[in-house]
């Protein structure tokens, strides 16, 4: 081949554009395939970072005469190109700068400084990170979201029901009915008890009138107060103590401190923004958002529903754990931000010794910082995290599906042991099947084939992960039988109010009504369209007939519900699954 040839080949020829085969118009375009590691860390460089600081600052001396406050951060320019970090083994990051105020409340001096916080890895435009020399990719990983849940199930075929507070940092908070009939509490995991003493110890409710006029005259409420030995707020607040901490001397102030510190006390217990949102959601509460620590209302509340449900209320429902809307997304920001917390709560300590030791004259802010506990638990995160992982980059697609992988396991997760495949045949067989509600949220055929399966997914092809960390999926708007161009975007629990149609339902391109054709070979409006909605069990998902009127959602595209990979699969719908899932991981 002659030289003049091989340049004609190499030179970029004219742009082609793409032609697509499909009967069926693209209601939305593609949306950016790594948005869900960019968006991510991009907000944990802004608010992220910003939200750490704060939850700490100000940094108070042990006698409260000297505090220390965090202001703005900055980040200066990358030490090396990435290019560079590449050859040379090194880790592509940035300075981070924060402005620091040292103020001795005595003497009213203050001092300003803007003090240099370690390195931080930064992200590269394709979503990775450059780990001493080598690119990495941080997994998304799917927890049980913080909140409040309501199960059941059965005692010696007796059924008893359960309410849990899961929070997302702290101790959890747990009621059950037992199969006696009786109200319980378990605080923090430890040994049962009344849950009538619980909430005289906490001034809920004193008095047994209080307490039954709160939880209703009911068989429940009057068999836990007779078997209740506490009858004053103090009585109750000694037994508590005395259940949380046998072996130590019972004193009032001291049970008041614990049952503080492990529901009310910001720094030890936290709901976050999503735990907060999904408790008002779930009791119907319209509690601040800021508001992260437990409520006396909540605490209430969630008693009522309890009742309610196990009184056979049909106005309440039971929790599945396995469903998209309780289940949520870690992205690469709030893990990294996990572990940023760490750091500062470590170097905290810190700077509360050197408050101490140090003469107040000679402080200033660089002489209490200490950067090294901050900079170890980043370095940890990306050297050492179940997490981080080196990049797979046998093709492009590789890369790309390593990026939008889902997984349940590491630190916190469903599976959350660190050490091999062995321990995670106890995982419920459940928490791996696939569930209705990951319709176009989390792909059904890819996943790994071994002891993994069904705990590692991969994103559907327009899935996007919301502020809350919910998976959403983006449906047409349909009104009035007609299907429009605006798009919605849903949660898992959003979409079941609702009727979706399938995008390959044939529609009119000038007027957007549904058609048909009927038996004399005319196009003419429909009447019935099959559509996703309640089954009559109250199951979401189930295909069935419906009036084009009582339509009100559609699909964008047939393509997603699937992930890139397995999209990448032509005429997929006529292959055998297993055989798809094999093809699906075989590409990469």
């Amino acid at each position: 081949m002659s030289n003049a040839k091989n340049v004609a080949l190499t030179t970029p020829q004219a742009q082609t554009g793409r032609r697509t085969f499909s009967k069926i118009p693209e209601a939305m375009p593609l949306p950016n395939l790594i948005e869900v590691q960019r968006e991510s860390f991009e907000r944990f460089m802004g608010e992220g970072l910003q939200e750490s600081f704060s939850e700490f600052s100000p940094i108070e001396s042990n006698n409260g005469t000297m505090e220390v406050a965090f202001g703005d951060h900055q980040f200066g320019d990358p030490i090396s190109s990435i290019a560079e970090c590449r050859a040379k083994d090194m880790t592509y990051q940035a300075p981070l700068m924060v402005d620091i105020t040292f103020l001795n409340k005595e003497t009213g001096e203050k001092k300003e400084q803007l003090i240099y916080m370690g390195d931080f890895p930064l992200m590269t435009e394709r979503g990775t990170f450059i780990i001493n020399g080598t690119e990495r990719v941080v997994v998304s990983q799917l927890v049980r979201s913080p909140g409040v849940y309501f199960s059941a199930e059965m005692d010696n075929g007796i059924l008893v029901h359960h309410a849990q507070f899961i929070p997302a940092r702290g101790a959890w908070l747990e009621f059950e009915i037992d199969k006696r009939g009786h109200l319980v509490v378990s605080i923090d995991r430890k040994r049962r008890m009344s849950a009538t003493i619980f909430l005289r110890a906490l001034g809920i409710a004193v008095t047994d009138d209080e307490i039954l006029s709160l939880l209703g005259d009911s068989d429940v409420a009057r068999n836990t107060i007779e078997r209740d030995t506490a009858t004053t707020k103090e009585d109750a607040l000694l037994e508590v103590f005395r259940r949380q901490r046998p072996g130590e001397p019972p004193t009032v102030d001291s049970a008041r401190t614990l049952i503080n510190n492990l529901y009310f006390h910001h720094q030890r217990y936290d709901l976050a923004r999503v735990g907060r949102y999904k408790i008002n959601k779930k009791l119907g509460l319209e509690i601040a958002a800021d508001q992260r620590i437990l409520t006396d209302e909540d605490i209430v509340a969630a008693l009522q529903f309890l009742l309610a449900v196990h009184a056979g209320d049909e106005t309440k429902h039971l929790d599945d754990i396995d469903h998209f809307g309780n289940r949520r997304v870690r992205t690469v920001g709030e893990l990294v931000q996990n572990q940023f917390r760490i750091g500062m709560s470590r170097m905290e300590r810190v700077v509360r010794e050197r408050m101490a030791s140090q003469d107040p004259d000679d402080i200033a802010p660089d002489t209490l910082i200490n950067i090294r506990p901050i900079v170890a638990a980043i370095k940890e995160f990306f050297g050492s995290s179940q997490l981080s992982q080196f990049m797979d980059q046998s093709n492009p697609l590789a890369g790309l599906t390593h990026k939008r992988r889902l997984s349940a396991l590491g630190p916190g997760g469903l599976a959350g042991h660190k050490s091999g495949s062995s321990r995670r045949t106890n995982v419920p067989t459940a928490v791996r099947d696939v569930h209705n509600s990951h319709y176009s949220r989390m792909c059904p055929i890819e996943t790994p084939e071994g002891p993994n399966i069904g705990l590692i997914g991969s994103l559907a092809l327009y899935a996007h992960v919301n502020e809350y960390g919910f998976i959403e999926a983006p449906y047409r708007k349909v009104t009035g039988g007609k299907a429009t161009n605006e798009i919605v975007w849903m949660t898992a629990d959003e979409e079941e109010n609702h009727i979706i149609a399938p995008a390959n339902t044939p529609i009119d391109p000038k007027t957007g009504r549904f058609v048909e054709i009927d038996h004399s070979g005319k196009v003419v409006n429909a009447d019935r369209v099959i559509a996703r909605t309640r089954d009559f069990d109250g199951s979401f998902g189930a295909p069935a007939q419906v009036s084009v009127e009582d339509v009100d959602r559609m699909d964008v595209s047939p393509r997603q519900l699937l992930s890139v990979a397995a999209n990448l699969i032509p005429f997929l719908e006529h292959d055998d699954a297993k055989r798809t899932l094999m093809g699906a991981n075989m590409q990469r």
